[in-house]
């Protein structure tokens, strides 16, 4: 079962119970509860500010059943990391495989048209496992605890890795990818976090159980470090860094009680925690202007806000209740951000988990589950420049009998309702009165000019003169135009518009 160990000396002595850890040392699966989870430690120590509003919830939801495993030798699963893209829902968590070598943690993925699962590889295959140890290196055994987000085409994996058991052994690392299965090592399989060392407890885990988002060109890492100077007793913690590097070579700034500060690397004290716990995750929620952060408590998965800066907790917790064994993982959009609701974009906020519920036959975490519910009663488009953010990839009507979709902060026009069914991600039935505020910027008539180039694709030509490129291309014949070819330099001559579907 890799390296996760029984918790032994101080915890074990005072707490009278036995579990597991990550990786490599003795990090228990989390920080708070002694109910379902099973690790006690000290309470939830953040405290909302006297105004901090109490939010309204409905649906509560579970799966009925386990939603994803690995294949036969697979002892445990847990630490998942999820990213709804379209209408596929993508995992990734850990596992071991006894024919993946080295003989230690890997990284499984698969993926599931519904949360219920069941999730498997591509084209209904075994999970396969896409990241595994690198001998030599600083993951040489164990590479764990994935958090995915994509940027730009390109996908991010920041890992927990270790070379084996011994103290302060874990690191997080990076890899990168294009489809999210296939994987490089970035910086020459180096680490990009290390141990802070501020100071050392009975817990020799060291740093690890990432947690990424991507907000205003900055990529956010949460992480757990058990030397980190504002960790617990224990070693429960959660530290932020960010970054406009992803591999956080460069240009990095620290969290800490004064806020971000520039930093010239990652191995800065640790001198402000957002949660006491382990293997927490991460996420950005436009409907509230707020961060989310979900980790285990005594009754289930406490989800805790903060505002944009991590000043102030602006909202009370809430309760995703049910069984745990490890960590959850938020289901996420692939930039780490929070679903939007397809039906209620402006007034309902979906929060679900995927967690282990049970401890297996190896002693360790497994049998993954969803829990959920959603937030509701927001008036989240009060806020012109938050509407766009939600409302972009909605289709609805228009004042004139046609249709206006939402596209990367602009409206634009469109004739024909089969053409906006086919290039929005969702539709609505009526239309949110502040999208009346915002200027047409250009109009997607019947029959408009497209233009095809080799392998950069196909094209709206629409009547502001930029050239909008179409991932849907069933769209041109659904809109009667007819394709035009061109060379490449001829589509680059044109003002490129956003991404149409």
């Amino acid at each position: 079962m890799g390296l996760r160990k029984v918790l032994g000396g101080m915890l074990a002595a005072v707490l009278a119970v036995t579990a597991l850890a990550g990786c490599t040392g003795n990090v228990p699966p989390q920080a708070e509860g002694v109910g379902r989870g099973g690790i006690g430690a000290r309470p939830d120590t953040t405290t909302p500010v006297p105004d901090a509003v109490r939010l309204k919830t409905d649906s509560p939801r579970e799966s009925p059943g386990m939603v994803a495993a690995g294949g036969p030798g697979a002892p445990y699963n847990y630490g998942p990391t999820l990213m709804s893209d379209g209408g596929t829902t993508r995992m990734w968590w850990c596992s071991q495989y006894p024919g993946a070598l080295p003989p230690g943690d890997d990284v499984l993925y698969a993926e599931s048209g519904s949360l219920d699962g069941p999730f498997t590889g591509p084209g209904g295959s075994v999970p396969p496992a896409v990241l595994s140890g690198n001998p030599g290196q600083f993951d040489g055994v164990h590479a764990c605890d994935p958090s995915v987000i994509r940027v730009d085409g390109t996908y991010y994996l920041y890992y927990t890795g270790a070379a084996g058991d011994h103290a302060l052994g874990n690191s997080i690392g990076l890899a990168t990818s294009t489809d999210g299965i296939t994987w490089q090592r970035a910086g020459g399989g180096r680490p990009i976090v290390d141990p802070a060392h501020d100071t050392h407890r009975d817990n020799l885990y060291g740093v690890g159980q990432p947690s990424a988002v991507y907000l205003d060109g900055w990529f956010y890492l949460m992480f757990t470090d058990t030397t980190g100077l504002a960790a617990g007793w224990n070693g429960a913690g959660q530290f932020v860094l960010r970054s406009t590097d992803p591999a956080f070579g460069s240009n990095v700034e620290a969290l800490s009680e004064a806020g971000f500060t520039p930093v010239a690397g990652t191995a800065v004290p640790r001198t402000k925690s957002l949660a006491d716990a382990f293997s927490a995750d991460l996420m950005w929620i436009d409907a509230l202007n707020a961060w989310a952060i979900a980790h285990e408590t005594a009754d289930g998965t406490t989800i805790t806000f903060w505002d944009r800066d991590f000043a102030r907790t602006p909202y009370q917790p809430l309760l995703i209740p049910g069984p745990w064994r490890e960590g959850p993982g938020l289901v996420r959009r692939p930039d780490g951000h929070a679903p939007v609701s397809a039906t209620d974009p402006c007034g309902r906020v979906p929060l679900d988990v995927v967690r282990a519920t049970v401890t297996g036959e190896a002693n360790a975490p497994t049998d993954l589950r969803r829990f959920g519910l959603d937030i509701t009663g927001l008036t989240a488009c009060g806020d012109p420049q938050r509407a766009l953010t939600l409302l972009d990839g909605f289709a609805m009507p228009s004042p004139v009998r046609t249709m206006d979709l939402v596209v990367s902060g602009q409206v634009v026009r469109v004739d024909r309702r089969s053409v906006a069914q086919e290039l929005a991600d969702h539709v609505l039935d009526s239309r949110p009165d502040v999208l009346d505020r915002f200027p047409v910027v250009a109009r997607l008539e019947s029959g408009t000019r497209a233009l095809k180039s080799g392998e950069l694709g196909v094209g709206f030509l629409l009547d502001d003169g930029r050239l909008y490129p179409v991932r849907r291309p069933d769209a041109v014949a659904v809109n009667g135009s007819a394709t035009e070819d061109v060379t490449a330099a001829q589509w680059r001559s044109y003002p490129a518009g956003p991404a149409l579907g």
